[in-house]
């Protein structure tokens, strides 16, 4: 059964005469008497579909202004050149099929011409969806993807799957969503960290996962989730430059290739897209601290965790994105690598937005006494971390690595004002449908 043999983004004027199907929903129905105008909405666009009473037939035609908004139809016609239609064509039908009937009144206007609630948009996100800006945005998320998926290959990154339900804390914390298991207790996992260094020493070199984790903390902010994709590379023989390289190449070329194909999308969300220069700037710690105190008069103590405020002030200074790093060794977690003549500093790094972090990563602990170490210097007790640490105890390459949110990524490429607007089914502490 045919019920579409283009979309309406592949229709041009050059086509005027061919017979086509298009299959969408009723976008908008304007009724002028003896003539009417139906725009069928598609993923990449919109037709004008152009009824003629005396063409159609009166029964046809009155069938035809009937169709309730949203509705899913098909039309089959031939295609007309005309200058004053969207795209320069509009569709003489032939058939009509109505073939799904929608209710009315409507959850929400996908005419984009009513705004509405985010709550609203989310309680009906099947609905919201259907409106151009917001698939845009999550075509543009695919196109990421692809792009990340990519430089990964090029770079002879293998691509791994790590478990969701484990029996320990990935960092040692307490923002753990707990889950029956059978007889025991479980947990979804917060992050793939140690199963991508147990990876190491087993001779992968150069892994990366693309999944969902899972942090039970109580925010409620236009940036935090308690699921999320998150983006997540380890490689051997490297240190935290190296992987630092990797990510900003990543970034960059992310951008770039949606600059290069989403440029459709871009133009519905009424955005030109400015890929970001390399290298990113590196700015140490220390340094953020002394530039948030000269020019904002903020008075952080040298191994506090930066607040908001911080963030923000040095996102409006620098403009673009960029690295912090050698962070206190007490901020960081456990496998982070403190430097050798330097053990109160660490080989930690985030990548930030001038809007937010990003990414965070580091050169890791590899060696299996030191690891140790740094578990009981956290107050956590080693014996939770058997299955982990046994894979230290038999040969471990010195190895780096990072974690980078899908989301967070998306919403500050697209200058989106909410995270939820980058996901489209968003868990946090109130929303679980749907």
């Amino acid at each position: 059964m045919i019920l579409r043999t283009h979309y309406s983004g592949q229709i041009s004027a050059d086509m005027d005469g061919k017979e086509v199907m298009l299959a969408g929903f009723a976008h908008e129905i304007r009724d002028l008497g003896g003539i009417a105008f139906l725009v069928l909405r598609d993923r990449e666009g919109m037709a004008q579909i152009t009824l003629v009473k005396k063409l159609l037939g009166k029964d046809v035609f009155k069938m035809a202004r009937s169709i309730s908004r949203e509705s899913v139809v098909m039309v089959r016609g031939n295609v007309k050149a005309e200058a004053k239609a969207p795209r320069g064509y509009e569709i003489l039908p032939t058939e009509i099929q109505v073939l799904s009937a929608a209710q009315v009144p409507l959850p929400l206007d996908p005419t984009e011409k009513v705004e509405c609630e985010l709550d609203t948009r989310l309680d009906s996100r099947f609905m919201d969806i259907r409106r151009p800006c917001v698939l845009a945005a999550f075509e543009i998320e695919s196109a990421v993807l692809c792009s990340l998926r990519d430089y990964f290959h090029k770079k002879g990154i293998v691509e791994v799957f790590t478990p969701k339900i484990v029996a320990a804390a990935t960092e040692g914390g307490t923002d753990l969503f707990p889950i029956s298991y059978f007889e025991k207790e479980a947990f979804l996992n917060q992050s793939p960290q140690l199963y991508k260094q147990m990876l190491m020493g087993a001779g992968m070199d150069r892994v990366y996962e693309i999944g969902p984790i899972f942090r039970a903390e109580e925010h409620d902010t236009r940036r935090h989730l308690n699921e999320a994709i998150s983006i997540d590379l380890e490689v051997s023989f490297a240190d935290d430059k190296d992987v630092m390289e990797i990510l900003e190449e990543a970034v960059a070329g992310a951008y770039s290739y949606v600059a290069d194909n989403c440029r459709r999308q871009l133009e519905v969300l009424n955005m030109e897209l400015e890929v970001p220069r390399l290298p990113f700037k590196r700015i140490t710690y220390t340094r953020a601290l002394e530039l948030a105190e000269e020019k904002a008069g903020a008075r952080m103590q040298w191994g506090d965790d930066l607040d908001t405020e911080t963030e923000r002030f040095l996102g409006e200074s620098i403009g673009e994105h960029y690295f912090l790093i050698d962070w206190p060794s007490s901020i960081k977690p456990y496998y982070t690598l403190p430097y050798e003549d330097k053990p109160e500093i660490c080989r930690g790094f985030d990548l930030m937005h001038p809007r937010m972090e990003l990414a965070s990563g580091a050169q890791r602990v590899h060696d299996y006494s030191l690891l140790v170490e740094r578990i009981k210097e956290k107050g956590l007790d080693p014996d939770g971390f058997e299955f982990y640490l046994r894979a230290f105890r038999y040969g471990m390459p010195p190895h780096a690595g990072w974690g980078l949110g899908l989301s967070r990524l998306v919403m500050t490429m697209l200058n989106l004002e909410n995270i939820r607007d980058a996901v489209i089914f968003p868990r946090d502490r109130r929303r679980l449908v749907p």
